[in-house]
């Protein structure tokens, strides 16, 4: 366990010295010193040395590209996204459902369109709380969703988050009926976001293209944005199918 969260602070710092694993961890400096080694030597992890810091190594981008490809985030997957992202103005992002969870698996943003803050590669929580991970509930029958959010829980993350198993299944229903989900501050304050679901080839919700944009912006732009949506996850299932067929 302790590894792998060295290479998570790591990651999170854009590189620490043993100190600052130490302060992290609240175990001795030689522990550090021995664990972070371990991952040297597997290539994980380098050790710059000079600056007294450890930053994250190659061997990571093997199993960064292995995932990506088992997330099925193939370079016509990302241009899906990345067109949403340049066309809607939008932060745009591609989930997959992977076993219980909605995980996120690409990114497309920019200084002037950021991503929610939080929301980065491999995230697969607060299921509730976004528009991704709602398609993925309303996809689900409500013995499943008993099973999911039963474990997890529905932790409010801001005042707006819905905290009501009554209140989600209702807002779930409108999801089903509608095809896109829509959270409003539920997240992050002030940020608004919009899922619809990608399909198999047997109709099965197996991820969802989703977009983000500050709240104030969305009264005049949600006719526009919305089928741009609503394209790219149809883009999106067509690209699955055919990967599949």
């Amino acid at each position: 366990m302790r590894p792998l969260r060295i290479i998570e602070i790591v990651a999170d710092r854009g590189g620490a010295t043993a100190h600052e694993i130490q302060a992290e961890l609240g175990c001795s400096l030689p522990t550090v010193y021995r664990l972070a080694q371990g991952l040297v030597d597997e290539g994980y992890l380098v050790h710059l040395k000079a600056e007294g810091r450890f930053e994250l190594g190659y061997a990571l981008n093997r199993l960064g590209v292995a995932l990506h490809q088992q997330l099925g985030t193939s370079p016509g997957m990302r241009r899906i996204v990345d067109r949403l992202h340049r066309e809607g103005e939008v932060a745009a992002y591609y989930a997959v459902y992977r076993g219980a969870d909605a995980v996120l698996a690409y990114v497309a943003d920019s200084p002037e369109h950021p991503r929610l803050s939080g929301l980065r590669f491999g995230f697969h929580e607060a299921m509730h709380a976004t528009a991704f991970g709602k398609i993925i509930l309303a996809g689900m029958t409500h013995e499943e969703r008993d099973g999911l959010l039963g474990h997890r829980g529905m932790a409010p993350l801001t005042p707006h988050t819905i905290t009501s198993r009554a209140e989600l299944d209702r807002n779930l229903d409108r999801v089903a009926q509608h095809g896109v989900a829509w959270e409003n501050g539920e997240f992050v304050m002030g940020q608004t976001c919009a899922a619809a679901a990608v399909r198999s080839t047997e109709g099965k919700v197996v991820g969802s293209v989703a977009l983000s944009m500050r709240s104030h912006r969305l009264p005049a732009r949600e006719h526009r944005v919305v089928p741009l949506l609503l394209d790219a996850a149809a883009a999106a299932s067509a690209l699955v199918r055919g990967a599949a067929a």
